[in-house]
């Protein structure tokens, strides 16, 4: 029973740490990457679909993606959804095939980028941390009912404790990593 509490504790600090890297990785460089697109939709005959569903997206050179849709008719709808982004891109479109140029980061933008990091990462160690607590609140109950001995409930916390400040040191090298990543010129 020890052992389900704390399997599903590290396997939900897990997902926690990977909803972090899906965020970090929307939060953009200098440098291009597909992923940056990846929030996108676009309307395809009547529905809203990802972006990368209805086009090719790769990267042309460190600063520039291109955008080849599959069918030709796309290329207004895909142009238009990636103009209304809040990603701030204006592709230039030649025939079928859209070339999209990053603008450099300034270093106000980058300043405000790795806030926005930090807060990403808070968040992460927050859900990490209310996790610990419903693990231990479940090991409290078990001791309450007698289903476990107070020192089982004290060792099962500490390696609770030790999951958990794991999950934090995770975080804390993504953090640092994309801060770095981001003052990079």
């Amino acid at each position: 029973m020890i052992n389900e509490i704390k399997s599903d504790a590290n396997q939900r600090m897990d997902k926690s740490i990977a909803s972090l890297v899906t965020d970090l990785s929307k939060i953009r460089t200098g440098r291009a990457h597909p992923s940056l697109l990846d929030t996108i939709q676009v309307d395809y005959y009547g529905s809203d679909v990802p972006l990368s569903q209805v086009a090719n997206i790769s990267v042309l050179d460190p600063r520039t993606l291109s955008v080849s849709p599959w069918e030709k008719n796309m290329v207004q709808k895909i142009e238009k959804a990636i103009m209304a982004s809040d990603l701030g891109l204006n592709p230039a479109t030649t025939g079928d095939l859209m070339r999209i140029p990053l603008p450099p980061l300034t270093e106000e933008r980058r300043k405000d980028l790795i806030k926005v990091v930090r807060q990403e990462g808070e968040a992460a160690k927050v859900a990490i941390r209310n996790i610990r607590r419903d693990a231990n609140g479940t090991l409290k109950s078990l001791e309450k009912e007698k289903e476990i001995s107070e020192d089982e409930e004290r060792k099962a916390q500490d390696d609770i404790q030790k999951l958990t400040d794991a999950h934090v040191k995770k975080v804390d090298k993504l953090l640092e990593e994309k801060e770095k990543d981001l003052m990079e010129i």
